[in-house]
């Protein structure tokens, strides 16, 4: 088995082949060990035709994949490629049920690496208007939660819409941490997120949201990238 530690990224800079991946930073995760594993990188490339480019030569599907993803990407540029990694991870011909996928990214409360799994995160594209319309009536449980920007989010629920515009992301937390003392046991949270989100930004709010103790809400695993 192989063991992810801080060796394996001394600077919290993926090389590979000469080149480089800049990883995303958290203030804290709960993963901080992974045995087993296989990588693939993502690297911000200017000279591609959509800054990105894709290494995954050494994955092997019964292991448990770290993806490492350079922060400065967008999701607009990102996405396509995990959907891509999780469908060859499924039509794999030797499975192991129990690999799972998960982000790498630098800890900075250790100094060391943590990881955020995306297993079983359903990544789809849905306007983010057809999305409410779809998804709230009179009667829905559902809170409705639009990443536009790390600094612009917006909930709507069925009876509401509240626009939060904040300097950072705990004002919006702290905010939520409201809305679960009026939660029935069938509330739940849809995430929706900007394509335009830089990757930094996306695991900076996904890390925040693992942190929130929500009582009776489920944060559903399909996520909305528009």
């Amino acid at each position: 088995m192989k063991k992810i530690t801080l060796l394996f990224a001394l600077v919290f800079i993926f090389s590979c082949n000469k080149k480089v991946v800049e990883l995303p930073k958290i203030n804290h995760s709960n993963i901080t060990e992974i045995e087993d594993v296989s990588a693939a990188y993502l690297f911000y490339n200017e000279t591609q035709p959509d800054s990105v480019e894709l290494n995954r030569k050494n994955l092997i599907s019964t292991t448990n994949w770290l993806v490492n993803v350079d922060k400065r990407l967008s999701l607009k540029q990102v996405i396509p490629h995990i959907k891509f990694l999780q469908e060859k991870k499924a039509k794999a011909g030797h499975k192991n049920e129990k690999a799972k996928n998960y982000f790498t990214c630098h800890d900075t409360s250790i100094n060391n690496l943590g990881f955020v799994e995306f297993t079983d995160i359903v990544y789809s594209n849905k306007n983010i208007a057809n999305l409410i319309t779809d998804n709230l009536s009179v009667a829905s449980k559902n809170v409705i939660v639009d990443f536009n920007t790390i600094d612009s989010i917006k909930i709507y629920t069925y009876k509401e819409k509240m626009n939060i515009n904040h300097s950072n992301i705990k004002e919006f937390t702290n905010h939520l941490n409201t809305i679960k003392d009026e939660a029935t046991p069938d509330t739940n949270i849809i995430v929706a997120f900007n394509k335009n989100l830089s990757f930094q930004d996306y695991i900076t709010i996904k890390s925040k949201l693992l942190e929130l103790d929500l009582k009776n809400i489920t944060i559903l695993k399909e996520e909305f990238i528009y």
